[in-house]
């Protein structure tokens, strides 16, 4: 029998068959590090645009902010201006008001009584004057009490006095202003 060595031909296949395997694992891992490459530049590509959308918005919070702070600005000016209005409308109203309780008191005082002071602290007036009689007093203080611009009359004295050689009573008494608001223009806050 022939006797044939194949042992030549068998590590000329391994030799070939590992050539092979380290061609295709060659290719694979370049292949491997190609599309790694590509996914690592795609995801940098993507981060260098959400950094870009970033800034953008950053810039635009920023010129929103300071659009913000002049609206701040504007209101806390408002403010100020409204509390002067509304300072203005109540000295314009407490300039009118002394008219009004004069013209009040005018129409109250009975006859046969006569006012000779008149003092007012802030809502609170003091009234002192003479009468022909108590009853006239009375009918002073009733017609105060059921004003609309005077509240809560308090008789502080009454004595007997003579003023031109007429016998009347010298009296004092306080009255108390009822709150009266000014006019209000009802601007839009």
């Amino acid at each position: 029998m022939i006797r044939i060595n194949l042992l030549p031909h068998r590590e000329q296949k391994k030799a070939a068959h590992r050539k092979r395997f380290q061609t295709l694992l060659l290719g694979s891992i370049l292949l491997a590090l190609g599309v790694t490459y590509l996914c690592h530049m795609a995801l940098e590509d993507q981060k260098a645009s959400q950094l870009a959308r970033n800034q953008r918005l950053e810039t635009e919070i920023n010129k929103i902010n300071s659009k913000l702070s002049n609206i701040e600005s504007l209101r806390q000016k408002k403010a100020v201006l409204l509390s002067r209005k509304q300072l203005v409308e109540k000295l314009q109203f407490d300039r009118t008001q002394a008219v009004y309780i004069f013209d009040e008191l005018i129409r109250l005082v009975p006859e046969g009584v006569y006012l000779k002071d008149f003092r007012q602290t802030g809502s609170s007036i003091a009234l002192s004057g003479y009468s022909l009689s108590s009853a006239r007093v009375s009918a002073f203080m009733r017609n105060l009490a059921e004003s609309g611009t005077f509240a809560e009359p308090v008789l502080i004295e009454v004595s007997a006095a003579n003023v031109d050689k007429i016998r009347a009573n010298q009296f004092s008494l306080s009255v108390a202003l009822r709150a009266q608001h000014a006019p209000s223009t009802g601007a839009p806050q």
